[in-house]
């Protein structure tokens, strides 16, 4: 870590050029500071910038020092970290893939110690130096493997908290075992080192087959943040007997989260009626990767379009839905939009033929922030919801 960076004529230049400077070209002039170079003054307005919306403490905070963009990128935004808070257990934390330390910082606010591992030595000194900037004096910073630190050591924790990073990422689908470190390999290790242990993984995991990696699995937390899922938290608990419960929860204006069942054997009900008033409703993609789509139908009182649309309806508003909700103005047919001009509104396709980038070209549908044409399935017919929204993500 360059302390350089930390002086004021530095953090001055740094700050003025965070809107107005082109990054590339200052990476490529002469520094106008010595001992900093004119590569970490670009990381440096680059990497701030991305932490300006993601990490707002970090970036209001003075003599704050970042690592790489790329770590920036890849750390938990400050939405997601006060969410995983909520599931610590005990009065102490070991974060065995501290990174940029972000997760570390909101555990430090639940529990009274907390032991920040990050083999990454320098990316680990940048995590000591802001956790004392911003007052966290109960985190130690460890420039270690996490893992061989709780192989090496008997000391006991409440909580172990780990987040794997994919070794292959040619392909969407992947294993928990193809990650560093391997958890499935570890599992033995880190359950005789705590009572509960938290793993992160991207979304892009299936939850079934996690489920058959793990073992002792109680929670299952999909999380996302308007309307883009985020990660999967893992909860395992030592001697956990009993059903694997899954939470989804979406951090928006507020946090709104619903229980659903692991496997959805419900039935639910269908529209019988032609659908000319009433209010239709998307589900956020939290919803959607849990496979629930009966379930949720089941919890917010509403009925499904059709079998593959996962879409609902309901004739009065149930403003505590998880999602997009638009109330109907009328209904018609495709061929009976067509006759209409000046088409107006965003374009939603379910379970429909034709895609919404086809269907606004070949409707010359202009954009209008209100309303929304929705294209989908009801009663093995196609039909267009004219809608205007009454609730966002």
């Amino acid at each position: 870590m360059n302390k350089n960076l930390l002086q004021k004529e530095v953090q001055a230049y740094i700050n003025s050029n965070l809107n107005t400077a082109d990054v590339s070209k200052i990476a490529l002039s002469k520094s106008p500071f010595a001992g900093v170079s004119s590569a970490e003054l670009a990381n440096q307005i680059a990497a701030k910038k991305k932490a300006e919306k993601k990490l707002p403490t970090w970036f209001k905070q003075e003599n704050i020092i970042y690592p790489s963009t790329l770590s920036v990128e890849q750390t938990s935004s400050e939405d997601t970290a006060a969410y995983k808070q909520r599931l610590v257990k005990g009065n102490s934390l070991i974060d065995i893939t501290a990174g940029f330390g972000v997760d570390s910082y909101y555990f430090s606010h639940k529990v009274d110690e907390v032991y920040s591992c990050e083999i990454n030595g320098e990316l680990s000194s940048i995590s000591a130096h802001n956790a004392k900037i911003l007052a966290a004096d109960n985190i130690h910073c460890l420039a270690l493997d996490g893992l061989k630190y709780l192989a090496s050591s008997e000391k006991l924790f409440g909580t172990i908290y780990v987040d794997p990073a994919r070794r292959n990422t040619s392909g969407k689908v992947f294993k928990l075992a193809d990650c560093t470190p391997n958890v499935v390999q570890h599992l033995d290790l880190l359950l005789s080192r705590s009572e509960r242990i938290i793993i992160k993984t991207s979304p892009l995991l299936d939850i079934q087959a996690g489920l058959k990696e793990l073992k002792l699995v109680s929670e299952i937390h999909i999380v996302s943040v308007k309307n883009e899922c985020k990660e999967l938290l893992w909860v395992i608990n030592k001697n956990f007997v009993g059903e694997v419960k899954i939470t989804c929860a979406a951090l928006n204006i507020e946090l709104k989260q619903i229980d659903l069942p692991l496997i959805d054997n419900s039935t639910t009900n269908y529209v019988d009626t032609h659908l000319s008033s009433g209010y239709l409703y998307e589900p956020d993609t939290a919803l959607m990767k849990s496979g629930a789509f009966n379930a949720i139908a089941n919890q917010f009182n509403l009925q499904k379009l059709d079998r593959q649309s996962h879409l609902y309806f309901s004739m009065d508003l149930q403003a505590s839905f998880i999602g997009r909700i638009f109330e109907i103005v009328e209904s018609s047919s495709l061929n009976e939009l067509k006759k209409e001009k000046n088409l107006q509104g965003n374009v939603i396709v379910r379970n429909f033929p034709e895609r919404a980038d086809s269907l606004v070209k070949k409707l010359k549908i202009k954009p209008n922030k209100e309303t929304f044409y929705i294209f989908s399935e009801v009663q093995q017919k196609y039909v267009v919801f004219k809608t205007r929204i009454v609730q966002y993500y």
